[in-house]
């Protein structure tokens, strides 16, 4: 049955990313880019400002909501995963070295479109009698169409970020970690499966605060790390940075030298694999992140759409494009095994491996990724549970959170220990089909962002 199914789910990707997706996610940020006159521009400093001015390990925030930062430092352990490596590797090697640039294109009207998202978040959450705070697309697409409409759309979003990110999206984050750790440490990846299971089940049950409390911690001692790794092996391999730069650039006009073929088929595979993994990444468009940025405690939305900019600017302009710049100027460049074409034995789950392995060896490159995954992977597990759990409270109910989050508990632990082509391409469908009831919104409540921008 899996085997029947896996052709099916393949076609529909290719469909999304390669025409749906790539047309709303660039529409979406081109049009909040003009109508905002570029804020992710004009504000870009204000928003590094109050996120780095008043940097904090030990924010402080109401019941039920979160600090400022605190909602960045969720979003970003959401953004930053699997996607900042082995979604990046993916993309190089299916779309060649100009996928990345098409990243940066869709990061960059990225930041007006996540700016919109988190404002509208903010906007439209709800107070609930016991103090807790709940947001989030399905709140702003009831705003934007009231009536049965907006109800099919919200609970078709609802279902979808559920499936996606609450059950088949830890999947695939738990499965990064275990292989990895197991090639690394030796341990097998059931005992790695139980650990991790049994971790974020303690997180999970701990609700926003503890998640809160967890994610303004991790995420920049995670980000520090492996950004220091890969500079080590950029400031190693300097001679080739210039190179690298210039493959980006002319790849992503010229595909066609490296991946064979038409122009025009070369172009669209770059261009979508930077769409499909560029949306994977940093999230922007796809109505995930919102979820944390509705729970922010500020004064004002526009607050919190600077903040949430950085965010995108963080996940894919430093560490994924480091990531980029890594795989490239060892593997591609003169004398990487990847410098004539494709490899026999690479694959996007040890490209990074190998790249770093070209530096430092294989057995420090393997524990450095291992550990990388591990930080990035657990992270995002940890958000994608919230986001999804406040879908399920918003579809059966509070009572249905603990359900959910047992539930989900099991997922973590399968996927560590199961590795299934089906489970990642059943969550790239559900995060594109996302993408569609969440963009109608962002397009029909445009003047409302405008007026808070104003404000």
């Amino acid at each position: 049955m899996f085997n029947d199914l896996l052709p099916v789910v393949q076609m529909v990707n290719a469909y999304l990313s390669d025409y749906i997706l790539v047309f709303l996610l660039i529409g979406v940020g081109l049009f909040y880019s003009i109508r905002t006159r570029f804020v992710q521009i004009r504000c870009f400093g204000d928003g590094m400002r109050k996120v780095f001015g008043n940097f904090s390990f030990n924010g402080k925030a109401k019941e039920g909501q979160m600090s400022s930062f605190q909602a960045l430092a969720t979003a970003i352990a959401a953004q930053v995963g699997t996607g900042n490596i082995v979604g990046a590797c993916g993309a190089i090697l299916t779309g060649g070295p100009g996928a990345i640039f098409w990243m940066w294109v869709i990061a960059f009207f990225g930041m007006a479109t996540i700016y919109a998202e988190a404002v509208l978040a903010q906007v439209t959450r709800i107070k609930k009698a016991d103090g807790s705070v709940h947001g989030g697309p399905v709140y702003y697409i009831h705003e934007a169409f009231p009536g049965a409409l907006g109800r099919v759309l919200a609970v078709f979003f609802a279902i979808a970020i559920t499936l996606a990110l609450g059950f088949m999206g830890c999947m695939v984050q738990s499965n990064s970690i275990g292989e990895t750790s197991s090639m690394a440490f030796g341990v097998p990846a059931w005992i790695i499966g139980v650990i991790v299971a049994a971790i974020a089940g303690f997180v999970f049950l701990g609700g926003v605060k503890r998640i809160a409390a967890i994610t303004e911690k991790l995420v920049p001692l995670m980000a520090l790390l492996y950004i220091t790794g890969c500079l080590l092996v950029l400031v190693m391999n300097y001679d080739h940075i210039l190179d690298t730069f210039g493959m980006i650039f002319y790849y992503a006009f010229n595909p066609e030298a490296l991946l064979g073929g038409s122009w025009g088929a070369a172009l669209k595979t770059a261009i979508s694999q930077g769409a499909k993994r560029g949306l994977f990444s940093n999230e922007a468009g796809m109505g995930s992140t919102p979820h944390a940025h509705a729970l922010a405690n500020v004064k004002h939305p526009h607050e919190q759409g600077i903040t949430a900019m950085v965010g995108v600017f963080v996940d894919t302009f430093i560490v994924l494009t480091l990531t980029a710049l890594v795989v490239i100027s060892t593997l591609y460049t003169d004398g990487g095994i990847l410098a004539s074409g494709t490899a026999e034995g690479v694959s996007k789950t040890n490209m990074a491996q190998l790249a770093f392995a070209s530096v430092f060896g294989n057995g420090i490159a393997s524990v450095f990724i291992a550990v990388s995954l591990l930080f990035f992977a657990f992270s995002t597990i940890l958000s994608w549970n919230l986001f999804a759990k406040i879908n399920v409270t918003y579809l059966f109910g509070a009572r249905a959170a603990k359900v959910f989050s047992f539930v989900a508990i099991i997922f973590v632990f399968l996927g560590s220990c199961l590795s299934n082509d089906l489970v990642w391409e059943l969550a790239d469908m559900f995060n594109n089909l996302m993408v569609i009831p969440n963009a109608l919104a962002l397009f029909a409540l445009s003047s409302l962002v405008l007026k808070h921008l104003d404000d």
